[in-house]
């Protein structure tokens, strides 16, 4: 292989050098706004880490933190589970798996708000189908007042939504593997079920773990969901910390202390993909 000169690097440092700026000047300043105090019409005035220590003494972010880790949590694996399952199903049919295919990716392209909406009116407590259903077998549904409702509602439409983003991940994973281990598994009299543990499960698992580190990523900063739904309420009970952000930013207009929790979500991201990414490339590399 031809090694590169410092005339290819010289070549590549404007689109590297571009790049660079992109994606740091901004995180640079939301960092450097973090330390000050800032509003509309107002010079930021540093004031070092107050605005951390506002945010991690406030009641509504470990309220907003506690109610993304349980979102979180409940969202990715649930939705690993049914897009695995799908995926299997899918990979085993003939003749009809593309409109099956086809099926599964319609949420993906319908608009998010129109989605989340849409979900609203099918549980409204009063008119709503689910609610409605929830009463014919003799219990209720009300996510305008219970908060363990407003967050069961969320997860299903986290879920929901973004279902076609995981299951393409792992049904691409799935049709990958070799037929031949099968057959071999299948000559050394192996179930279905031992096929799966031992043969489809080991080879799809760094694909997995890909779909659990970029889901987990996109569900920590859920926003559309939880604002459309119940804005947070009732009394702040159902807010994530995307929307303790905004109200916090856009609301409040202390824009030094939604920076402070801007940075707080990156750290807390950072931590958990570093476990992820770790898993993953023991997954990956395990046997070189």
């Amino acid at each position: 292989m031809r090694r590169l000169s410092f005339f290819h690097f010289l070549l590549l440092t404007p689109a590297q050098s571009l790049t660079t700026l992109m994606l740091a000047s901004p995180a640079v300043y939301v960092l450097w706004l973090s330390f000050t105090t800032s509003n509309y019409g107002l010079d930021p005035q540093f004031v070092g880490f107050a605005n951390y220590e506002n945010v991690l003494t406030d009641r509504h972010f470990w309220t907003a933190t506690k109610n993304t880790f349980l979102i979180v949590n409940i969202v990715v694996y649930v939705e690993l589970v049914l897009a695995l399952g799908m995926a299997l199903l899918v990979a085993s049919l003939g003749r009809w798996r593309m409109i099956l295919f086809a099926v599964i990716l319609v949420p993906y392209g319908i608009s998010e708000v129109v989605g989340v909406l849409s979900w609203r009116f099918l549980a409204d407590p009063n008119i709503g189908l689910l609610a409605n259903v929830f009463r014919a077998f003799g219990g209720s549904f009300n996510w305008s007042r219970n908060v363990s409702d407003a967050l069961m509602l969320i997860c299903a439409i986290s879920i929901w939504h973004h279902l076609p983003f995981t299951f393409v991940i792992l049904y691409a994973a799935v049709i990958s593997v070799p037929r031949e281990l099968y057959e071999a598994a299948r000559i050394d009299g192996a179930t279905a079920l031992q096929s799966f543990w031992k043969v489809t499960l080991p080879l799809i698992m760094p694909a997995a773990v890909l779909a659990i580190l970029f889901r987990y990523v996109f569900a920590f900063r859920m926003f559309s969901e939880v604002w459309l739904v119940t804005a947070g309420g009732p009394v702040r009970m159902t807010e994530v910390l995307g929307t303790y952000l905004y109200r916090v930013g856009f609301r409040f207009s202390d824009f030094g202390a939604a920076a402070a929790t801007g940075w707080l979500m990156v750290i807390a991201s950072l931590v958990l993909a570093s476990f992820y990414l770790r898993t993953m490339y023991r997954a990956s590399f395990a046997n070189d």
